[in-house]
């Protein structure tokens, strides 16, 4: 892709509005849209042009990149509802849909057979990184879809992110992006209960990080995204748990992996239970709150820690917007 191509970008949330910043910066033809008018408004305050319509964004665009909620809002663009025309419809022939956001890997495969039927060619690929990674061009997209495709596709991504895999054919990028965060949610649980029972046991904070981060319980979730303020200064626990990757999304996330879980068979035992901890955590303050806060659930749950001093007592965080799309890296 270059410089003369045209880009629609559909969905100017929290990750969709910098990404399209971006590509506007660098040199790329956009004309974005997205149903709330407060991201159209920060888009065209930061410079990106917006469209009346998405249909009107579509047409005559090289490339359709949506970053929807669900499978279900991306089927529905594309095939159109309520009589209106589609995004398939729309669109001139030949035209690459690059779909970003993160929906079931059926959803994924049945919409780029949409879209081929239709005459386009289509690529997934969600991606990792959260807000910051948005804004700072570092995210990382796992890419489903033909080789050439994904080379066609690959400059725009490059742009946007630091990071590009090639995870295999129609939905193998959401198939790797489920299968990551699967492990995230997984962990982060597990770091946040070693933390509330060091807590317990009269181990501080800082003790437990030097030794788990250079010992065999090292993780993201540890190093990157400590639960706990202090160990990690740039951990979200340090900014009473601000997203970062709200905890609505890893709910969301995690749904997806159990919905896979059990189309495939797979005897698994912790996905679902994280499924469950996290969806009971997204259901209060949490749906707002980084993911990491899970620990004050399990802390209140808990009791409050017998010792450790103040530097063991992080307590509630006051609820904040809670993103739309993306995850960590």
């Amino acid at each position: 892709m270059t410089e003369k191509y045209t880009v629609a970008f559909l969905g100017l949330g929290h990750m969709g509005g910098p990404m399209a910043v971006n590509l506007v910066k660098a040199g790329y033809s956009v004309a974005g849209f997205d149903v709330v008018p407060a991201a159209l408004e920060a888009a065209t305050a930061s410079g990106v042009p917006v469209a009346a319509g998405a249909v009107e964004a579509v047409s005559g665009a090289d490339v359709v990149l949506t970053m929807f909620p669900s499978g279900r809002h991306v089927l529905e663009a594309y095939r159109g509802q309520a009589g209106q025309p589609g995004l398939l419809a729309a669109a001139k022939p030949g035209t690459m849909f690059l779909d970003c956001s993160t929906i079931n890997v059926d959803e994924a495969r049945e919409a780029a057979s949409l879209a081929i039927e239709a005459g386009h060619r289509s690529v997934d690929a969600p991606v990792s990184g959260g807000v910051v990674g948005a804004e700072a061009g570092t995210l990382t997209f796992m890419v489903g879809g033909d080789a050439a495709d994904f080379e066609a596709v690959r400059p725009l991504l490059d742009v946007m992110g630091r990071r590009v895999v090639h995870c295999g054919a129609h939905g193998a990028g959401q198939a790797a992006k489920i299968c990551n965060n699967l492990i995230l949610g997984v962990s982060m649980i597990a770091v946040s209960e070693a933390f509330v029972l060091g807590e317990k046991l009269g181990l501080s904070h800082q003790a437990l990080f030097d030794v788990a981060s250079a010992a065999s319980g090292q993780c993201w979730a540890l190093t990157t995204n400590c639960p706990v303020p202090g160990p990690v200064p740039t951990s979200p626990a340090n900014r009473d748990y601000q997203p970062g990757f709200a905890g609505a999304l890893m709910a969301k996330d995690l749904s997806l992996a159990v919905n896979a879980l059990n189309s495939t068979g797979v005897a698994a035992r912790m996905g679902p239970l994280a499924a469950e901890i996290y969806g009971t955590f997204a259901a209060g303050e949490g749906a707002g709150r980084d993911f990491s806060g899970i620990i004050t659930d399990i802390r209140d749950m808990s009791g409050r820690p017998a010792g450790g001093g103040p530097e063991n007592s992080a307590g509630s965080a006051p609820q904040s917007a809670a993103q739309d799309d993306g995850s960590p890296e």
